[in-house]
């Protein structure tokens, strides 16, 4: 069968152009000599070399936010001796959890080059109706089962959205905008004008003010070890069986050295006790400890896990990406475009509601206004990651990158007790750079600004 052919005006970047070309499943169709351009074969300083050169084509990826945190880290590690204690070292990965899974979520309809501004108030009716369907002095469904139907409003919130975007063809951007007016009406409606519920169960609680075992810690550690190790190893199998050079081992035991190091310092610390207690004759006699990882960090990394491989192993994260690089190009070459943006919609608004779980037990309450003003939040983690707002190019761990950094933002200006106005200017600056960073590299990748 025949390559399908492109226009010429397909952006230039590895993402979205790779994954043009969908009628290759894997990279057997493309030439040896193309390879190491790719980041595909050659010793470590080859793909060192590689790297380089990508990024001064413009393809920077999550390095400006990465350098970014490492830098807000050290300046507020200077200003503030507590930013670096193991207490606000907890409190920083609860407070970005929320945000880091909308983030996430935003991705899939960020790389269609579209946006879902109703994600936020898709969690508050979602939380909405999870607090009236389990209250007590209401219907008092088992919790788990209000979860569910929680989870379910907003699988079709996303399905609803996806029709109008996908199939009637009108602009996310006034779709979801009616729908982020017309939600804060609906939970208005479902908990009554100046209403609050506050969440009962400790289970829902303990996602976001609880903490593992330590040892728990350490297995959760030696898991992501084990997992990052099986899939390096699968992938260089069946590249070796397609006859396609593999990458340098070297790159994989780097890889396993970086997630020991950061993963093992970080547990060493979050396993430190962080509360306030009195000792006497080396016993407790008052107080409490507080010990171990937040129980909200493996659910955030099993979201990674499970969307980045939905994005970098499926036919439909391929898809994904070309129909962001090009949609009439992925038209041409048979992408069902209407069901993959209908899909990714109905993802998105199913994170929205998981974000706003983690947030409903961060705060232990929900309101009438419960979610309204966290999406631009999750737009401006994904483009501070480096998520591409022009579609095709991005990846979780990006978005997920740049929540932190805005939550390092929130977190140590704060600490300096510095006012909320100051938060919010410094936050814009940050996106509005992040974007500024975004357009120029795509137009130095020989990309372009109009969507095609």
């Amino acid at each position: 069968m025949s390559e399908p052919k492109t226009p010429q005006n397909v952006p230039a970047n590895s993402e979205a152009t790779s994954a043009t070309t969908v009628a290759v499943d894997d990279t057997t169709a493309l030439p040896a000599s193309g390879l190491i351009g790719s980041g595909m074969e050659g010793g470590l300083v080859d793909q060192v070399r590689a790297y380089i050169s990508r990024v001064r084509g413009g393809d920077m990826g999550v390095l400006p936010a990465v350098g970014g945190l490492v830098v807000l880290s050290l300046l507020f590690a200077a200003l503030s001796q507590y930013f670096l204690t193991e207490r606000n070292i907890a409190n920083l990965l609860t407070q970005a959890a929320p945000s880091i899974v909308l983030a996430m979520g935003l991705v899939f309809v960020i790389l269609l080059g579209e946006i879902d501004l109703s994600a936020g108030t898709t969690s508050g009716v979602a939380m909405a109706v999870f607090v009236v369907l389990s209250d007590p002095g209401g219907p008092n469904l088992n919790w788990i089962l209000a979860l569910g139907i929680a989870l379910a409003t907003g699988v079709v919130i996303g399905l609803f959205i996806g029709f109008f975007v996908a199939r009637v063809g009108i602009p996310s951007f006034v779709v979801t905008l009616g729908l982020f007016l017309g939600f804060q009406g609906l939970q208005l409606l479902i908990i009554g004008a100046g209403g609050l519920y506050r969440i009962r169960q400790d289970e829902v609680l303990n996602i976001e003010n609880g903490n593992m075992p330590a040892w728990l810690g350490w297995a959760m550690l030696v898991v992501i070890l084990g997992i990052s190790l099986l899939m390096a190893f699968i992938d260089r199998r069946r590249r070796s069986r397609a006859g396609v050079p593999n990458r340098t081992i070297a790159l994989v035991w780097v890889k396993l050295a970086a997630i020991l190091v950061l993963g093992g310092v970080s547990i060493l610390l979050l396993n430190q006790n962080r509360g306030q207690v009195n000792y006497l004759n080396g016993k407790i006699v008052s107080g409490n400890v507080i010990e171990g990882v937040p129980i909200v960090v493996p659910f955030v990394l099993a979201i990674l896990f499970i969307g980045t491989f939905v994005l970098d192993r499926t036919k439909y994260g391929r898809y994904l990406y070309a129909i962001g690089g090009n949609t009439e190009a992925a038209r041409r070459a048979g992408i069902k475009v209407i069901g993959i943006k209908w899909a990714a919609f109905a993802i998105c608004s199913t994170l929205a509601v998981v974000s706003g779980l983690f947030s409903a037990s961060k705060v232990g309450s929900v309101d009438a206004s419960f979610g309204s003003n966290t999406v631009l939040t999750g737009v401006a983690a994904a483009v501070v990651g480096g998520v591409s707002l022009f579609g095709g190019r991005g990846r979780l761990v990006h978005a997920a990158v740049g929540a932190l950094v805005i939550s390092v933002i929130t977190n140590g200006l704060g600490l300096l007790n510095l006012g909320g106005g100051i938060n919010l200017i410094v936050t814009g600056a940050v996106l509005i750079l992040a974007a500024t960073v975004d357009a120029v590299s795509r137009v130095r990748a020989g990309g372009s600004l109009i969507r095609t």
